[in-house]
């Protein structure tokens, strides 16, 4: 990050950019809403098409002010530090008008255009973090462009070939928020079922593992992490009985991983893990996939998760949830910026630690 970034000027509220996602979906509702709660502690500011932000600002609140610029203008002359009194909108202008609930692939490109424009201000020094709102991978990929998703773009585009997705909120009981947060990895991502047992290698998790404590330690300033890992199969193969990955990939990486002075412990059968007894000192949970260990988070922190990236060079964080085009379709009012507000918490929180790590 550069010498020039905004945390390290004091009296500066730190930048986050907020890429706004599919423009037809909820993303600029819950953008501009939660940037505009969070506007005395952070600037946060959105990537996006300006008009169309204004526009979606007035009719949202006519208190949200919005100031544009040109990215050209930001690229010769730096992020400007307005007041908190207006919201910052770097102009990414899109190439068809907007019917919210209704995608529409030529505006794709612009959608992309906002992620490269993230990825280029952290890199400049105008941002600390990025943070970024639901997007539809459908539309970039009608679009003409091969795309599966942010994690795997920004991993791309950084040039960094091992990225860990990790998933975050306060634990609630009967709707109330409290104690220490869930977190949890995923060994794998968006795979078929059918293929994650193969996509599991000892050299694999050891890379994760590493990724998932060295990220803990230095963006979430915890000293000693502890890293609880799942099993595979049913009852963590139930001795080799229901499979015998746990024997023979994933318990040798958990042990190769305490070797190297990380403490993961496991494995542990999934279906028994998840209870406050075990995970009250527990700093993450490794899910070997998607289904495994996410339905439990979402449930734990309703919707107020957040999605974490780990292993990037930079700080991205987002929403726990996607585009809600039948939410979109209704009108503003109906979709819930808990996440965003979340999202946006977690990104400075993390910038602050990363910093302090430095210092």
């Amino acid at each position: 990050m550069s010498a020039t970034s905004s945390r390290r000027r004091p009296g500066v509220r730190p930048a986050i950019a907020v890429t706004v996602g599919e423009p037809a979906g909820i993303g600029p509702e819950i953008s501009l809403r939660a940037a505009w709660a969070r506007r005395h502690d952070v600037n946060c500011v959105l990537l996006g098409d300006a008009a169309f932000l204004a526009m979606t600002a007035a009719d949202l609140d006519p208190a949200i002010r919005v100031s544009s610029l040109s990215l050209m203008a930001v690229r010769n002359g730096g992020l400007p530090h307005f007041g908190a009194d207006r919201l910052t909108v770097i102009d990414v202008p899109l190439d068809a008008h907007v019917v919210p609930g209704k995608l529409d692939k030529n505006n794709g490109r612009a959608v992309l255009a906002t992620l490269d424009a993230a990825i280029e201000g952290v890199q400049a020094g105008w941002f600390e973090a990025v943070v970024t709102a639901p997007l539809q991978k459908s539309t970039i990929n009608d679009a003409g462009v091969k795309f599966s998703g942010h994690t795997e773009y920004f991993a791309d585009q950084t040039a960094t070939p091992q990225v860990v997705m990790m998933l975050a909120g306060p634990q609630a009981i009967e709707g109330e928020q409290h104690g220490a947060p869930l977190r949890v990895a995923l060994a794998t991502t968006h795979l078929p079922l059918k293929d994650v047992a193969a996509a599991l290698s000892q050299d694999g998790l050891a890379r994760i593992l590493d990724i998932i404590d060295a990220d803990l330690r230095a963006k979430f300033g915890i000293a000693a992490p502890r890293i609880l890992v799942c099993g595979l199969n049913p009852h963590a193969g139930e001795g080799g009985y229901l499979g015998r990955e746990e024997i023979e990939v994933i318990t040798p990486a958990i042990a190769a991983a305490q070797a190297r002075g990380i403490d993961a412990r496991g494995p542990y059968p999934a279906d028994t893990l998840f209870q406050p007894k075990y995970l009250k000192d527990a700093d993450c949970v490794l899910a070997m996939y998607h289904d495994q260990g996410l339905p439990v988070l979402k449930y734990a922190t309703f919707g107020h998760g957040v999605n974490i990236t780990l292993g990037l060079p930079l700080i991205r964080t987002s929403v726990d949830h996607g585009t809600a085009l039948d939410l979109a379709a209704q009108g503003f009012g109906q979709a819930d910026c808990g996440s965003m507000q979340q999202a946006i918490d977690t990104a400075l929180a993390m910038a602050t630690h990363s910093l302090d790590n430095k210092i």
